[in-house]
């Protein structure tokens, strides 16, 4: 195969929101292959104000991205239940500032629904957490499960974000 036959590498950043525990997974797919890039944690500190956890969450973000240079992020997609109003406004913060540190650094991102997310790694939309972790330990071929829990979400979702294609590019050409 030539060098001109090649697919292109793509650097994918899932990002699991969180007020408290974002979790964030770079991965680069050459073809279909993963390779697992760095996985970890932005942390912010439970009580301090609304205004400083964001900005940790947006500081901490935007230094991921400017590390690792991502081509596209994945971002899993609000979901609230009827009975936490309050939970979904707070991660509408954390989500908010994501978007902004993609945005300021000319990523796309492409949003993805929890339940989506769950039935591609595991063919059911309402796989446990454990199970999650299990399916990415075996997509990516690691030694261990990948925790916390958060970190394998966030995994999850950039290996999402590779098998849906362009994301918001697709959702762009569904719609029509």
């Amino acid at each position: 195969m030539s060098s001109g036959d090649a697919k292109p590498l793509r650097r994918i950043l899932g990002i699991d929101p969180g007020l408290n525990t974002t979790g964030y997974g770079v991965i680069d797919f050459e073809g279909v292959k993963p390779r697992l890039i760095e996985a970890g944690v932005v942390r912010s500190k439970a009580k301090a104000s609304i205004e400083s956890r964001i900005d940790e969450i947006y500081t901490g973000v935007l230094e991921v991205i400017e590390l690792h240079r991502p081509t596209i992020m994945a971002l899993e997609q609000l979901f609230s239940h009827y009975d936490r109003p309050r939970t979904a406004i707070l991660m509408g913060h954390a989500r908010g500032v994501i978007c902004l540190a993609a945005a300021k650094s000319g990523i796309e991102v492409a949003h993805f629904e929890p339940t989506k997310v769950k039935k591609v790694m595991t063919g059911n939309g309402r796989a446990s957490k454990a199970q999650m972790q299990l399916a990415v330990k075996a997509h990516l071929h690691l030694s261990t499960v990948p925790e916390p829990a958060d970190v394998a979400d966030a995994l999850a979702i950039a290996i999402c974000g590779h098998h849906l294609g362009q994301g918001s590019m697709m959702e762009k050409l569904t719609s029509r």
